[in-house]
């Protein structure tokens, strides 16, 4: 192991902050903006009310999703500078007790005690910090998690998800646009079930119908909803 495998932990853990942001981002875009614009559609058939209502949803609920994920991602980046600056102040009140911890750690991975010691004090010679933060963290002192990757990421992808339904509910004609819409959403709840499935390394086909489950519940409820303050006439 060298100081370099923190550098690898923290940008694999920094690439899948945002692609778990992007996808739950769309989803969520998919699901609610289809939520709003069927349930709407059950209300009225007037195009530019729904057209209104469905963008008004995607522009609060991008700015949302945006918020949520950099305050939950800027909890955990305050979380993960604490540890890391217990690791430096450890390094510097006690260096050989931080060194004797690090050669432990590498010991419960398998090497032998031998060699552990080796590995420690080869690591602490280079970048002590860094290699603590590795072994001990799984982190990398100077690429924390980002809570603006995943803010813009999860902005852009709920944003993009959002415009399907919306999209696919207005310029539809009338007589097959509810249907439709709900036929899209169906479609591309099942390529997000998918994909977050692939990047979580979980069973595919279960993901996809709990999303698609959602979903057609989601659409079904709104529409009923929607029904019950029918203002076509």
């Amino acid at each position: 192991m060298d100081a370099h495998g923190g550098e690898e932990i923290g940008s694999i853990g920094n690439r899948l902050n945002w692609l778990r942001a992007g996808v739950l981002g769309a989803n969520d875009g998919i699901v609610s903006t289809a939520g709003i614009v069927i349930g709407v559609a059950g209300a009225t058939a007037d195009r530019s009310t729904i057209l209104v209502s469905g963008v008004a949803g995607l522009v609060a609920g991008a700015f949302s999703m945006a918020g949520g994920e950099y305050t939950s991602v800027s909890t955990q980046r305050d979380t993960e500078a604490t540890l890391v600056a217990a690791e430096r102040r450890e390094l510097d009140q006690d260096p050989q007790a931080a060194e004797d911890e690090l050669a432990e750690n590498l010991e419960r991975r398998g090497l032998t005690a031998a060699t552990a010691r080796t590995a420690a004090r080869e690591l602490s010679a280079r970048n002590p910090l860094r290699a603590h933060a590795a072994v001990e963290l799984g982190l990398d002192p100077d690429d924390l998690t980002n809570p603006w990757h995943a803010a813009i990421s999860s902005f852009i992808s709920f944003t993009c998800g959002a415009l399907l339904p919306l999209l696919a509910i207005t310029l539809l004609p009338g007589g097959v646009r509810v249907w439709g819409c709900a036929l899209a959403v169906v479609a591309a709840l099942a390529v997000t079930g998918w994909t977050s499935a692939t990047l979580g390394g979980a069973p595919r086909r279960p993901a996809m119908l709990r999303i698609m489950s959602v979903g057609a519940a989601t659409m079904v409820v709104t529409y009923a909803v929607g029904s019950l303050f029918d203002v076509a006439a």
